[in-house]
């Protein structure tokens, strides 16, 4: 199944986390990392005062069904100090599956299409990188929604 996970990082030298985190992903088994965007930086939403993000998209070929990906996805966030304390706070690693192939999901612990995506431009730009003409499940085009996204101080960080 062809999906795209989110990474984000503000803590702990967020660039490594991130290079860091794509090799984990490369080792998840049944799966294949197949490309990943560029790096960007992006004003942090959520509570308080936070650092900058860093955020990118991964192209991931999975046969692991979307529980058992969420599962090693995790587990990859606790390996890189990941704590889940307070919401939207600051962290040294976010790994969300944005879209799994073209389906649908909404159970009590994965929402797929991811339920905040269209609204964060650090998703959408990076997904536009590796997937210009993609279309979501439900027939929306990533294109419309990329013109339609609020800024976010967002800019690409050189290689």
């Amino acid at each position: 199944m062809r999906c795209y996970i989110g990474l984000g990082s503000n803590l702990s030298n967020p660039a490594a986390q991130l290079r860091s985190a794509l090799e984990s992903m490369a080792a998840l088994p049944q799966s294949r990392l197949v490309d990943y965007s560029g790096f960007y930086a992006s004003a942090a939403v959520g509570p308080g005062e936070q650092p900058d993000y860093v955020n990118a998209v991964a192209h991931l070929d999975t046969a692991l069904a979307p529980e058992a990906l969420l599962d090693g996805l995790q587990q990859i966030e606790s390996r890189h100090g990941r704590e889940r304390s307070i919401r939207w706070g600051a962290r040294t690693l976010d790994l969300d599956i944005l879209l799994y192939g073209d389906k649908s999901i909404d159970t009590a612990r994965l929402t797929v299409p991811h339920p905040r995506m269209a609204e964060r431009n650090f998703v959408l730009e990076p997904l536009a990188e590796l997937a210009q003409e993609l279309q979501f499940p439900d027939g929306r085009h990533l294109s419309v929604l990329l013109q339609n996204c609020p800024p976010n101080r967002l800019h690409r960080l050189k290689p």
